[in-house]
């Protein structure tokens, strides 16, 4: 074999080793690339946070207004195709924390609620005998760019439907989802917590509480 031969042959050789190992690096890089998930593709459960997961709450009366939280103490959310599908969430009662006072009026303000002083046991949530209030989402649909969530609301062991307005967002690696709720109202009487309601004593005058509570939900769940 001439040496012009062999040159050729080496030649020949060289590329085709070098381009072999170029396709198997190719094959190999595509083998292992992953498309990351959309929030279309996103189904599960999701966990609730319980250290992340609160309610805030404003009740008011014509001479001042008081606000606080409760915290969520478990719960549960199931997408399907990145939708909410479903959803249950148990609230800590005994959590109740009012945050616009200080000191004794805070503690007093807290244990009326919770009907923790005796004799009023029932004015408000009787935490000793219902520690723990529910909600069970029933339906979800699209409203305006957010979505319009329907459920039963359960306190006091008497349970009716409330329906609140919210934005779903997931995380950047939808490890994570937050439900972060409009405010919206619900009608304390209709849960028999009567105590200086207007609407169910005459004599109140302007010593009355609104029956209205205001609401609004924060809930982080990670996926399971």
């Amino acid at each position: 074999m001439s040496n012009k031969l062999k040159i050729i042959c080496a030649i020949v050789l060289i590329n085709l080793t070098f381009g072999c190992k170029s396709d198997q690096k190719q094959k190999k890089t595509k083998e292992t690339e992953v498309t990351p998930k959309t929030e279309n593709d996103i189904s599960g459960q999701y966990k609730v946070d319980e250290n992340s997961s609160i309610i805030n709450w404003i009740g008011s009366k014509p001479a001042r207004k008081h606000t606080g939280i409760i915290k969520v103490k478990s719960g549960e959310m199931s997408f399907e195709n990145g939708k909410l599908v479903s959803g249950k969430f148990t609230i800590d009662m005994n959590s109740i924390n009012v945050r616009d006072l200080e000191g004794q009026d805070k503690i007093d303000l807290e244990n009326h609620l919770k009907g923790s002083i005796e004799g009023k046991e029932d004015h408000f949530f009787n935490v000793e005998e219902y520690p723990y209030a529910f909600f069970k989402i029933t339906s979800v649909e699209p409203f305006e760019g957010k979505h319009k969530i329907k459920g039963d609301l359960e306190i006091k062991g008497i349970t009716n439907s409330v329906e609140f307005v919210s934005e779903i967002n997931f995380g950047n690696d939808n490890q994570a989802v937050k439900l972060i709720s409009e405010e919206f109202s619900i009608d304390r009487t209709e849960w028999d917590i009567e105590f200086m309601s207007k609407s169910v004593f005459d004599d109140l005058k302007d010593n009355f509480i609104n029956d209205n509570i205001q609401i609004q939900v924060n809930i982080k769940a990670i996926q399971s």
